[in-house]
């Protein structure tokens, strides 16, 4: 096939001319497109490195995805436990320690001594992701209150058994058997005294009984008196621990020694006339923090309700007073 001839004008003469084209032109003319296509390779290759990310980096691009699932489920699972928490501190403070008198725990002591906000800081950098350290920080706050938490239902764990001691120690019953209510003769409060026939106050309550008749502790103790008081007779002493006192009285004999324990129900004396007495009967007191008060207030494991109104009404009887 024959080339094209190409004719340019000269501006000289304003002639025609032909155009002969040699190798030189050529070459400048091919050097200028395979430049241009270098660019736009290197132009398309860094834009294909740039924004198209390789097998690899997909893989590391999931890989990240699901690890931040995988934290922020963690992170809102640590956000229920720590409402879980919180709840159990309320009902710590405001129901079992109040049951049994505790003090309620400081939030300073409950969260504890903080770390250095620059611990967390670091970790940030660290992991390059903020939702790591407040998960951490989350995590480091939980510790610390379920630590502090724990301790506290040790304690009442103690309280619970102390509260079950005093529940064994503190009088509950009635001191000799008196299912019918028959032996009351008189109760706490003022009465007319058998001997001096003059208004006093009773501290106690009196049960008849014949002579002999067994005479019971009404709750766990150490017998600190057992002998003879002026005007009460042979008597028994027994201290309950938590401020109780019970004092048996007008007893036909003691069986129980000073410095003895003594559970409830065990037999501590035999019912008599002794001391300033008008008849066989038991003299019985209560005190509490050493004052002496109702014993009416301690028969809750013998009487039931209304057995127990019965025994009010029987221990109002103001004729019978025999002490």
């Amino acid at each position: 096939m024959t080339r094209k001839k190409k004719y340019k004008i000269n501006p000289d003469t304003l002639a025609m001319e032909q155009v002969d084209h040699g190798f030189k032109y050529w070459l400048r003319k091919t050097g200028k497109y395979l430049f241009v296509g270098i660019i736009l390779g290197v132009l398309f290759l860094y834009v294909l490195l740039k924004f198209i990310p390789t097998t690899r980096e997909q893989e590391l691009i999931k890989d990240k995805g699901d690890l931040e699932t995988k934290l922020e489920a963690l992170n809102q699972q640590v956000d229920q436990m720590q409402l879980v928490m919180a709840d159990l501190q309320q009902r710590d403070d405001n129901l079992y320690r109040v049951l049994f008198g505790a003090e309620p725990i400081p939030m300073s002591v409950r969260q504890g001594a903080q770390r250095d906000i620059e611990y967390y800081d670091q970790i940030a950098k660290l992991t390059d992701s903020q939702l790591a350290a407040d998960l951490t920080l989350k995590v480091d706050m939980l510790a610390k209150e379920m630590y502090v938490q724990s301790k506290s239902y040790d304690e009442i764990v103690e309280l619970v058994k102390q509260q079950e001691m005093r529940m064994e120690n503190i009088p509950a019953i009635q001191p000799v058997l008196n299912q019918d209510l028959t032996r009351v003769a008189s109760g706490y409060g003022m009465r007319t005294d058998p001997v001096y026939h003059v208004r006093r106050f009773h501290h106690g309550m009196d049960f008849t009984a014949p002579t002999g008749t067994d005479v019971y502790a009404t709750g766990n103790g150490e017998v600190t008196f057992s002998g003879w008081k002026q005007g009460y007779g042979n008597t028994v002493i027994i201290d309950h621990g938590y401020g109780y006192q019970t004092l048996y009285a007008h007893l036909f004999k003691t069986l129980a020694k000073k410095g003895q324990q003594v559970k409830r129900s065990d037999i501590i004396g035999l019912v008599g006339n002794t001391g300033k007495s008008t008849g066989p009967h038991l003299h019985y007191e209560v005190r509490l923090n050493g004052k002496a008060v109702d014993p009416r207030n301690y028969y809750y494991l013998d009487l039931s309700p209304e057995e127990y109104d019965r025994m009010i009404q029987l221990s109002n009887n103001f004729g019978q007073l025999l002490d």
